[in-house]
């Protein structure tokens, strides 16, 4: 039985079902994303006879057949075509799996040694974003191809612990976790061992915090070390326990340390009208900052920092970048010296509402961003960019069909299938298909 639906942003959702084996696949134009299931040879074989079944209708007008809706923003680069590009795709946390209601909030990162952390927090009893929240995580010793199973980082009974925001040192090989404790309180945490043991919880509030702030939420996502070593934190706060309607009343904002985890001090507030947020260093030494906005425009907010995000410069709206009001993140891939071009991503969903979660891709310091393909076109929120030991980019992200909280994704791709074959980093390989990997 195949069964067909358009979304609003013109890509077409094919659903293939035979004996027991769902797959699902999207399609634009003549591209498509796609996930390959779990399984024996004989299901992976029927995912991809999917796809061309799929595309093939698709090519024809056979299926989703309507009113064209243009798609309002994050172009794609299209599909790769014969280039040497590969996606692969895994679930590794699943809403009502192992004791949780829900998986929210991903922060991804890379030890010094190359061990690859997706931690986010496991919400026990509902999708609330408030109450019995502990933080958890796997860990993968492959780049991302294999994952340990799920163990606890912290719990505390029946209260909020989230928004976790880890960065590794990588002068000392430490990976510390600062995170929120019912969103008032700040804790920091680490492990010394690639993430398989951590510390207690040390609070740090009064070091990072000011009076007035009645909201406070780290990161999401993971945090940078920039080349001078000050670890750099972006965070957000609220004043005066304002609510959703006072928007002019909520702000970003870093902390730092200069010791390597010993002491934290903070840094510079950005705002108002920001929130959520990501940091990215450029090859000048200047810090760029990327902000959830309020300020009623759907579109990305900026600022920078010359003296490694003490000040900061006018908060801008950069109007490549639309967003639905979402968190987003950023990471480099690559610069002058170690790739041959300096090469920055970012990944949020690239619409005025959750869907359609896009990676694009800028070669001049997060001024322009030439570069973007959708990685998951239906339901989507918040996500996380790391890049592996072998260069692989990774994205872990939420997503799913009903809902945008149903799963957290790890999606695995090279700068080829990114680019859609116009770019490559020298020396990449092509992905082998693994039992259960994901979709190429």
């Amino acid at each position: 039985m195949v069964e067909a639906v358009r979304n609003h942003v013109g890509w077409l959702r094919v659903v293939m079902r035979r004996a027991g084996c769902t797959t699902t696949t999207w399609i634009q134009g003549r591209g498509a994303v796609g996930d390959v299931p779990n399984g024996s040879p004989a299901r992976r074989d029927f995912a991809r006879l999917a796809v061309l079944v799929a595309l093939a209708a698709a090519a024809v007008g056979t299926l989703g057949r309507g009113p064209a809706v243009a798609q309002p923003a994050a172009p794609s680069t299209g599909p790769a075509g014969d280039s040497p590009g590969w996606l692969n795709q895994t679930d590794l946390f699943v809403s009502g799996k192992e004791g949780y209601t829900a998986y929210r909030i991903p922060a991804l990162v890379v030890s010094a040694k190359g061990t690859m952390l997706a931690i986010c927090e496991g919400r026990r009893k509902s999708f609330s974003d408030s109450g019995d929240i502990d933080l958890v995580m796997r860990r993968s010793l492959d780049d991302g191809r294999t994952w340990e199973k799920m163990r606890l980082i912290w719990d505390d009974a029946e209260n909020t612990v989230g928004n976790p925001c880890p960065v590794v040192d990588r002068q000392t090989g430490t990976v510390w976790l600062p995170f929120c404790w019912n969103n008032r309180r700040v804790l920091v945490m680490k492990s010394t061992d690639e993430g398989v043991t951590w510390s207690k919880p040390v609070e740090i509030t009064k070091d990072v915090s000011q009076s007035r702030w009645t909201w406070y939420a780290t990161g999401p996502g993971h945090e940078i070390q920039l080349r001078s070593g000050r670890l750099l934190i972006p965070c957000d706060h609220k004043l005066d326990n304002a609510t959703k309607q006072q928007p002019e009343l909520y702000y970003s904002h870093v902390f730092y340390s200069d010791d390597h985890g010993a002491t934290w001090k903070l840094g510079g507030s950005v705002g108002p009208h920001t929130n959520e947020c990501e940091a990215v260093e450029t090859e000048d030494g200047l810090v760029y900052l990327n902000m959830r906005s309020y300020h009623g425009k759907n579109r990305r907010a900026y600022a920078w920092s010359r003296d490694g995000g003490l000040t900061w410069s006018e908060v801008k709206l950069d109007e490549a970048l639309v967003e639905p009001r979402c968190q987003a993140s950023i990471a480099r891939l690559s610069d002058r010296s170690g790739g041959g071009k300096s090469r920055i991503l970012f990944s949020n969903p690239a619409s005025t509402e959750r869907v359609n979660l896009t990676v694009r891709l800028s070669y001049d310091e997060c001024r322009t961003w030439p570069v973007s393909r959708v990685l998951h076109p239906g339901k989507c929120a918040y996500s996380d960019l790391a890049v592996a030991r072998d260069m692989t980019i990774c994205c872990l992200y939420e997503r799913g069909e009903k809902g945008p909280y149903e799963r957290i994704t790890l999606a695995r791709f090279n700068l080829e299938w990114l680019t859609g074959g116009a770019d490559r980093l020298a020396g990449s390989g092509s992905e082998p298909i693994e039992g259960g990997a994901g979709a190429r």
